[in-house]
């Protein structure tokens, strides 16, 4: 795996990370400002299910950093590919059912990262 393609999966990880404490510990206050099409009143009946969504990003950071820690190449590239695909049906899903701009955050960077491990 290059170091563009690692970089690319460590962003993706960092912002999965970001996104766990998001949902998971900061959903009644920072949350409030970065999902804003949330009525307000609905972060504090949310706050376990939130939680539940953030858990989920946590293990895809987790495997795209797994993926970096493995040593022999094909097992190394096959993990990223696996967790990168999770990632990218995670934001088509997300952008079809909840906002559109969870493809830009989150389908598109998965695409750049397949893309550039597949080339």
């Amino acid at each position: 795996m290059n170091i563009l393609t690692q970089l690319v999966i460590g962003l993706i990880a960092l912002l999965h990370l970001y996104i766990l404490w998001l949902e998971m510990f900061a959903w009644t206050t920072r949350a409030k400002k970065v999902f804003k099409t949330i009525p307000e009143d609905q972060f504090e009946k949310t706050k376990v299910l939130a939680a539940n969504q953030g858990l989920y990003n946590g293990f895809l950071a987790a495997g795209l950093i797994w993926s970096l820690c493995i040593n022999e190449a094909n097992w190394s590239k096959n993990v990223a590919l696996f967790f990168l695909g999770c990632v990218l049906v995670a934001g088509l899903y997300g952008a079809m059912t909840a906002s559109k701009r969870i493809f830009f955050v989150q389908a598109v960077p998965a695409i750049l990262g397949l893309l550039s491990l597949l080339f």
